[in-house]
């Protein structure tokens, strides 16, 4: 088996009396989608948090390519090459996707007018029109603020960002809870398009049989800690209910 791109061993988190993390691990290795699943109170978002950089354990180990790191920061998770698709999906609905992509790292322009703080909104423009259509994204009017696209196109920006900038793994939250049909399985074919691209992608998500469909693992957590790791292959729905409900899990992973 190969070094895994992030790795979390033991992590444990307090908040006073309560302990929502119990010795949790959790690992994704690069090139596959791993799905994240519990029930509600397992301690996924908890767990999202501290690898994301936006919370901090009480104790544990959190690893990228095999070294102890701290994320004190989502910035610091960033900087790593760990990127999150939150499910507000975090976006400045005013702005085009371009300044989107581009938010909080804008280019900007060469020689004085970059030191006066001038965008290089054409630069920012022609880099976004080549991720897009590398990724295979759709957008009508590449020049419309968010707002004004679909809620499949406005995932799809969120993954498109998070793409650019992220080197090894990218965490997605019920990615399309919101959505219809045909704009969730244009948002899944994306996912497996980063997949297919070397970045690792973690999926959280209630829908088991979505899960199944794209995933190439699963890892699972119960009461804070996780429980099992099951190849999606041969895997049934009822496989994955067992696990996060204490049943007998049918294959771990190896």
């Amino acid at each position: 088996m190969p070094k895994a791109l992030l790795e979390a061993r033991s992590i444990v988190r307090r908040f006073g009396h309560v302990e929502a993390l119990r010795g949790a691990d959790f690992t994704v290795h690069a090139g596959e989608i791993v799905g994240l699943i519990g029930d509600n109170g397992a301690g996924k978002s908890t767990l999202v948090k501290i690898l994301s950089g936006a919370d901090q354990p009480t104790s544990g180990t959190i690893l990228v390519d095999g070294e102890a790191v701290t994320f004190g920061d989502p910035h610091a998770a960033r900087e790593a090459g760990v990127e999150t698709v939150y499910q507000d999906l975090a976006l400045a609905a005013d702005l085009d996707p371009a300044a989107n992509l581009y938010l909080g790292r804008e280019i900007l322009k060469p020689g004085l007018l970059g030191k006066l703080g001038f965008l290089d909104t054409q630069a920012m423009a022609r880099e976004t029109s080549q991720v897009v259509r590398r990724l295979g994204v759709a957008l009508k009017d590449a020049g419309a603020s968010v707002a004004d696209l679909s809620g499949g196109q406005r995932q799809s920006v969120a993954v498109a960002r998070a793409a650019m900038w992220a080197r090894k793994v990218i965490f997605m939250d019920e990615p399309t809870a919101a959505l219809g049909v045909v704009q969730t399985e244009g948002v899944l074919n994306l996912i497996k398009r980063v997949r297919d691209e070397g970045i690792a992608v973690v999926l959280i998500s209630h829908n088991m049989q979505q899960v199944l469909d794209v995933c190439d693992r699963v890892e699972v957590l119960r009461l804070g800690r996780r429980v099992g790791a099951l190849r999606t292959a041969g895997a049934s729905v009822q496989d994955l209910v067992a696990a996060m409900t204490g049943g007998v899990i049918k294959e771990q992973a190896s």
